[in-house]
């Protein structure tokens, strides 16, 4: 585990080629760059496309229904927690799979504003494994003809 200001992550990797078919979008949200830095590498080495915000509200900006297959998001971030950015989002598209990343999981997941609006709470210090059962459980449902 590396201490990376006041922010702990466990890099813990082990390689899964993810086929093209596979591969999702997935929108990352952050405001501490180290952090949305680390969590991009880890998904584009899977193969996914990554589109990354420093805050919710950027995130608002870069959001459009049905071109995002799962957002990522921090909890604990400036103007905007990421259970607010998750609630604005759910009221735009509802079925939109959202994580949360946090160091306070076992007290928000007991706190219904936070559980009802985000589909999955991972813990940090997170690890690459925990983000793939997240995306192996929300977002590889087969996508949409167009």
């Amino acid at each position: 585990m590396l201490p990376i200001s006041g922010t702990i992550i466990a890099l813990s990797i082990r390689y899964v080629k993810v086929s093209p078919v596979n591969s999702r979008r997935i929108l990352v949200v952050d405001d501490e760059s180290l952090v949305c830095h680390t969590v991009t590498i880890l998904l584009k080495v899977d193969g996914h496309a990554v589109t990354t915000a420093g805050s919710g509200e950027e995130a608002l900006k870069i959001f459009e229904a049905g071109k995002v297959d799962l957002g990522v998001t921090d909890y604990a971030m400036p103007g905007m927690t990421g259970a607010e950015l998750a609630a604005t989002i759910k009221s735009r598209a509802p079925a939109q799979p959202v994580v949360l990343l946090t160091a306070y999981a076992e007290r928000l997941r007991n706190q219904p504003e936070v559980s009802g609006e985000v589909d999955f709470i991972i813990e940090k210090p997170l690890s690459i494994e925990n983000i793939r059962r997240a995306i192996n459980t929300f977002a590889l449902a087969p996508r949409p003809v167009s």
